[in-house]
């Protein structure tokens, strides 16, 4: 392995008795694949000679990449890569993220200490690719509020019918498909992307307000969040929130005190006057839960 330059580096690596059973039968002796190589043939069998995008670590910049592109286009006389996004480290309150330092999550751990996945996705894509992200619990508390002010905004927009905001919504809606594309063209450029997001949430819900936002202008918006959240991936399938007719509310407040009082029959006759409304009334030992009934 005698190397002419310090930048050489091994296509092919010769066994020795440390490599056990590692090793392929060659007409240069027993071997296997320099780390290089290994991915250059991966990408190229699965990907073709020139890929359009190589993500990595900026850690692999040198001399992992590099290599990859000089033994590459050296075999096919091709470009190998288009665009290469190298990412920076993840950081957990302040450190590397490793098993030795404690700090060590994966999404199933967090889902498993009650969070949403769809949180984590965002806070980890709120900071440029090219610069260190910190992760914090308080970080992912407010990611967290974030996609829910997402959420809610959308939510919000499906029972908005009011009297129209006389061309407000059109400019605001213009404003944002441009600051956010713009963003996101500018090497991918999230968090600006995001902040022109939220303050067209805060200018529409101002509008909502006021009850200026008509039926039509809050179907556009809408559609043209589900388009960032195309990118975004957050805020999904939102619902109009389930409220219950104020008749309803009574009726479950009146059979509730027939059931304390042991009055049995005017309870199941509630109950089948909820259930003729469209409303299912379950007995818990959580108390008392309702639900609408499945067209």
């Amino acid at each position: 392995y005698g190397k002419e330059e310090a930048w050489d580096f091994a296509l092919w690596k010769a066994w020795d008795e440390d490599d056990g059973d590692v090793f392929w039968e060659t007409e240069l002796g027993k071997g296997r694949p320099g780390w290089h190589i290994e991915c250059s043939a991966m990408a190229m069998k699965y990907l073709g000679e020139t890929l359009d995008i190589h993500c990595g670590g900026v850690d692999n910049m040198f001399p992992h990449h590099e290599n990859e592109i000089a033994q590459s286009e050296a075999a096919t006389g091709k470009r190998f890569v288009n665009y290469w996004l190298h990412n920076e480290h993840l950081l957990v309150e302040g450190k590397r993220m490793a098993k030795r330092f404690g700090n060590y999550y994966t999404l199933r751990d967090l889902i498993k200490m009650g969070y949403d996945p769809t949180a984590v996705r965002y806070l980890l894509m709120s900071t440029h690719y090219r610069q260190q992200l910190n992760f914090t619990f308080e970080g992912l508390e407010a990611a967290k509020g974030a996609v829910e002010r997402l959420r809610n905004f959308v939510r919000r927009l499906l029972d908005a019918d009011g009297k129209g905001s006389g061309g407000k919504v059109e400019v605001l809606v213009e404003q944002v498909k441009r600051g956010f594309e713009e963003a996101m063209d500018d090497d991918l450029n999230i968090s600006v992307a995001l902040a022109a997001l939220f303050d067209f949430v805060r200018d529409v819900n101002r509008l909502m307000d006021e009850n200026a936002v008509s039926r039509e202008e809050a179907e556009e918006v809408y559609g043209l969040m589900m388009r960032f959240d195309k990118v975004l991936g957050v805020i999904g399938e939102v619902r109009r929130e389930e409220r219950l007719p104020k008749e309803a509310e009574e009726l479950i407040r009146r059979r509730e005190e027939a059931r304390k009082a042991k009055d049995w029959e005017t309870a199941d006759r509630i109950r089948a006057q909820l259930r003729s409304m469209g409303i299912i009334v379950e007995d818990t030992p959580e108390g008392v839960k309702w639900r609408f009934e499945k067209q």
